[in-house]
């Protein structure tokens, strides 16, 4: 919510759900039926529960879900249930925040005291907002002194582990090549998932990662109409190069040092970061967010691009297998805050620091560029990062049409000159394409996504609200 108390889009509520599940479900409470008590404060009263929202839904038990939820929070809305669903947002807290997106009469604003239920976790959020920013009413607490010897031998320690499993990767390249890519057979995969385990041994997540892609490479036929020799042959050479980059890393640029040593996995948190790097203060508009789950983690990525600046960057946060991680930016919103970038030759992954107030609607897309541009800018950051699979790009007027054998989908300029195919699964579902369809209408439309060597995959597009694909 904010000052002006305008309230989200339903767009931007279903924005938040973990997955296509999630919506469904949650859309099926957003009807008064089920609720009772549901109110949104609006000021910052005495229970905590500025900008927040609570009610209570019937389910099957006798005792009613009780549902509250944070709106004004540093990080991001959070969410609480009395539910035992372990996705966060849960059905319920989508389902409310949905009933509050139809307006006043849905869910009517209160200045009123929040029930003691929702206060007493509101409240304690507020606590550890604030011992955090050491600004509680005793101080706060004083973080724990840092041992700095302790960390560099920790982290020599680590840079000495993965140079050596940098080293056996060179050797397990150099043997796969001296015996030819036409020996390698579906049998090897369990040989490079053998290598990658290692790389994770050797605390290099990011040279891990890759190794599975060789391996998913040779376990594979052709690959997206590219015979698997040469697929190989390229991530092979990608491999390589990383390798050699972190075994000669204090030979390189800073910047192009700090590349690879993010590839291989080694990254700074985001209290060090933020309390290291100068920030990037902005009305950061708030592009896509997107989860993967792997089964183990789920991962949530949200793009952001500053009104003032023109930068685009990326934030990270995850959960463990089977919850979404709590910070969560609805699409459409634009927050006033403060971000540390991590160290890059082309610098967009970023930690979110301090804001300046609760986020405030922004409907209106941000500038872009043709589909060249699109491609320039991609090749531009590849430049600095050979590693890199895509780049942010907003398209300012592109229709989706069938490509010319038919068999799958590309986003065409409005003059129709040039077009950049939708590789399969684009949107992250074809139902994200089709809805980029239906949106279009036949008619070129602004979209936001990631250009990459396999073409253009759409996330948001705006008609004329912010619609996440």
């Amino acid at each position: 919510m904010n000052p002006q108390g305008e309230r989200w889009t339903a767009e931007q509520v279903l924005a938040l759900a973990p997955d296509a599940a999630s919506r469904k479900a949650g859309a099926k409470l957003a009807a008064p039926g089920p609720w009772s008590g549901a109110s949104a404060h609006t000021d910052g009263g005495t229970g905590g529960g500025a900008g927040a929202l609570w009610g209570e839904c019937k389910g099957s038990g006798s005792t009613p879900y009780r549902t509250v939820v944070d709106l004004a929070g540093d990080g991001g809305p959070a969410f609480h249930c009395s539910c035992p669903s372990r996705k966060f947002p849960c059905k319920h807290a989508l389902g409310l925040l949905l009933l509050w997106s139809e307006g006043e009469a849905a869910v009517p604003s209160s200045a009123a005291t929040p029930p003691e239920w929702a206060g007493q976790w509101l409240e304690r959020r507020r606590q550890r907002a604030e011992r955090a920013a050491g600004g509680g009413p005793d101080g706060g607490t004083a973080p724990a002194p840092v041992d700095a010897e302790a960390a560099r031998r920790r982290s020599e320690r680590r840079a000495r582990r993965i140079a050596e499993g940098a080293a056996e990767l060179e050797r397990r390249l150099a043997d796969l090549l001296r015996g030819g890519l036409a020996a390698v057979e579906g049998a090897a995969y369990g040989q490079w998932d053998e290598t990658a385990a290692r790389m994770v041994d050797a605390q290099a997540p990011g040279l891990a990662a890759r190794v599975r892609e060789l391996a998913s490479v040779v376990g594979a036929g052709s690959v997206e109409g590219t015979d698997r020799a040469s697929r190989l042959l390229e991530e092979c050479a990608l491999l390589h190069t990383l390798g050699q980059g972190y075994l000669r890393v204090e030979e390189l640029p800073e910047s192009l040092a700090a590349t690879v040593r993010t590839r291989v996995g080694i990254t700074s948190d985001a209290a060090a970061l933020l309390a290291s790097v100068p920030p990037v203060r902005d009305r950061w508009l708030v592009l896509a967010q997107r989860d993967a789950d792997d089964g183990r983690l789920t991962t949530r990525r949200i793009w952001l691009y500053g009104r003032s600046t023109g930068r685009m960057a990326l934030l990270l946060s995850y959960g463990a297998a089977g919850r979404a991680p709590e910070l969560s930016l609805p699409v459409g919103l634009a927050l006033d805050a403060d971000l540390a970038f991590h160290p890059s030759a082309r610098p967009l992954r970023a930690a979110l620091g301090r804001r300046y107030g609760p986020p405030e609607p922004s409907p209106a897309p941000p500038p872009g560029g043709d589909t060249e541009a699109a491609l320039r800018a991609y090749g531009e950051a590849l430049r600095d990062d050979p590693w890199l699979e895509s780049w942010p790009v907003v398209l300012s007027a592109v229709t989706p049409v069938p490509d010319a054998d038919g068999k799958g989908w590309q986003v065409a300029d409005a003059p129709g000159e040039s077009a950049l195919p939708v590789p399969p699964g684009g949107g992250g579902d074809d139902m994200g394409l089709w809805r980029l369809t239906a949106i279009s209408g036949g008619g070129p439309v602004p979209v936001f996504g990631e250009c990459g060597h396999r073409g253009f995959t759409p996330l948001t597009t705006w008609a004329p609200e912010p619609v996440a694909l």
